[in-house]
């Protein structure tokens, strides 16, 4: 019995220091309000605002670029414009990405988009602004045509669309060369309406050709003015000889 006692005694010792010790590590769990924090922090979105002019930069960009190809092209290139726009290394509109010297193809600012493509064009560029991206883009923010090779060991190939390769640069260890693009849940597009822009900020009011002031002579004055306009030329009046007392007066004041 007095081992049967001692057997339950220890069993209980080992149970309750068992449960002891399952209390402290969960005590010493960290805390999950990281995750909620860090959700917290993301919840804003980053806005960019874009007008009627920006739209086009983008669909131009989309058709020359893809080869006036099929919408998986458009979307890939309409996702490489995007990506440099929140990246923050490229200009802060999507005009100023697009019109960017040496990077996208010569003449997509002057070049005439056909009449033909304009339907496709526009709900791909919708797609993009309303937050669509291509889903093998991902954080690419360059490509070539496709079949061309290159040396460089930092080119890290995601996607083939429209007939482009697409790739990011990335090191050795596998981090990106570029800063990140913003993912699209993270961006909002504003539309800007182009009558809204304006370079002043107050405006100028000029007055009317027959409202200019005139300003009021006095009428001493305009008694002998004569309003009415002469293309008479004046000619000066000889003047008279002088006599003796005004030279001796001239000849005083010059020599003294």
């Amino acid at each position: 019995m007095r081992a049967q006692r001692a057997l339950g005694t220890c069993l209980s010792g080992l149970l309750f220091v068992g449960l002891a010790a399952t209390g402290c590590t969960t005590v010493a769990k960290p805390p999950s309000a990281s995750k909620n924090s860090s959700k917290s922090i993301r919840a804003t979105k980053v806005t960019y605002n874009y007008t009627a002019k920006d739209r086009d930069c983008l669909k131009r960009a989309m058709y020359f670029e893809s080869e006036h190809s099929d919408h998986d092209g458009y979307l890939a290139v309409g996702s490489v414009v995007m990506n440099r726009l929140t990246s923050g290394a490229y200009s802060s509109s999507i005009c100023g990405v697009v019109a960017q010297k040496r990077q996208f193809a010569p003449g997509v600012m002057t070049r005439v988009v056909s009449d033909q493509a304009e339907p496709e064009l526009d709900q791909a560029a919708s797609e993009v602004l309303n937050g669509e991206r291509h889903p093998g883009v991902k954080d690419a923010m360059f490509f070539h045509t496709e079949g061309l090779k290159f040396p460089y060991s930092n080119m890290h190939y995601v996607a083939v669309a429209g007939g482009n390769a697409f790739y990011e640069k990335r090191g050795l260890d596998g981090a990106l060369e570029t800063p990140a693009p913003l993912p699209a849940y993270e961006v909002a597009m504003n539309y800007v309406p182009v009558n809204t822009v304006t370079t002043t900020p107050f405006p100028i009011v000029l007055p009317a050709a027959n409202q200019i002031p005139i300003p009021t002579l006095d009428p001493m004055t305009t008694a002998s003015i004569s309003t009415a306009p002469t293309s008479t030329i004046a000619v000066p009046v000889p003047r008279p000889a002088f006599d003796g007392a005004v030279q001796s007066v001239s000849s005083i004041k010059a020599g003294g």
